[in-house]
């Protein structure tokens, strides 16, 4: 390929986006940095190569689709865009990734400054746009980043214990899930007392009623009743358990997208640099 290089680990195509994207293997890309042509903003070819909006538009969201699929589901994509369109290519970018911030890049000068002022029929354009993106975390156009699995994971094996003790109590005596129902008046909650994917721990007074049935089954049966640990005793496992379930997934979350700033640096939508150094942009 023409101009390609290897600098030490990193290689540097010269070459067509849609032609280098489609080898890359899906989730295999962090960080997607990108600035193409903004369309009839520059005389050059290079620039005007589509029929109308509506053309460039499409070519952009052919790029977008080779962008969704090989970036991984925590990674993060910077689009830079032109303020005509800007609105356009967000709405286009919404339909694959979640935006997470629609970036005004502020010029303090520029050709605005020697125009007419008088003369103008709309404000002076004097920004670019830079749209931040990730991808979408939940079922819409969603990449499973493991996320969700894990938590789920861990509150199971966290709540263990808790989840057990119900389930190992219920299961001796054979009670049903209808007499826990008319027991507690709660026919909806049984697998959530008594299950492992959405485990809650019953509140007093349902524990209170609970024990009671659990006593009773087991004097008529002569069998043991094991659902006998105080309630309060309950409470503080209980506790302890979701403040350690609480900070593995506040770490997971953070692990998600990595995200970071200071006060060195822009941390709000609005960023205030000047134009790059000037370039002929010409055709080869």
């Amino acid at each position: 390929m023409e101009n390609t290089v290897n600098i030490n680990s990193v290689v540097l195509y010269n070459a067509d986006c849609l032609t280098i994207l489609p080898g890359l293997p899906a989730n295999s890309v962090d960080l997607i940095i990108t600035d193409p042509p903004y369309f009839n903003v520059k005389p050059q070819s290079w620039d005007n190569q589509w029929a109308g909006d509506g053309d460039y538009l499409r070519w952009l969201d052919l790029c977008l689709a080779e962008f969704w699929r090989v970036l991984k589901p925590a990674g993060s994509i910077y689009l830079f865009c032109g303020h005509r369109l800007a609105a356009d290519i967000e709405i286009l970018t919404r339909n694959r990734f979640r935006i997470l911030n629609h970036i005004i890049w502020a010029k303090p000068s520029g050709r605005w400054n020697g125009c007419r002022k008088e003369s103008l029929r709309a404000y002076f354009p004097a920004t670019e746009r830079v749209i931040f993106a990730g991808h979408y975390q939940g079922p819409y156009r969603a990449k499973d980043d493991g996320y969700r699995a894990r938590c789920d994971e861990t509150k199971q094996h966290l709540f263990a214990p808790l989840i057990s003790y119900f389930r190992d109590a219920r299961k001796a005596l054979c009670i049903t899930s209808k007499q826990i129902a008319d027991a507690t008046g709660k026919k909806n909650m049984v697998s959530h007392w008594f299950g492992t994917s959405q485990w809650q721990l019953p509140n007093a007074a349902d524990y209170a009623k609970l024990q009671t049935l659990f006593r009773e089954v087991a004097g008529q049966k002569a069998m043991v009743n094991q659902l006998t640990t105080e309630y309060d005793r309950l409470t503080v496992q209980h506790q302890a358990l979701n403040r350690r379930y609480s900070e593995l997934v506040d770490e997971w979350h953070q692990l998600r997208r990595p995200f970071m700033v200071t006060k060195y640096v822009p941390y709000t939508d609005v960023w205030c640099h000047g134009n790059p150094p000037i370039f002929n942009g010409g055709d080869k």
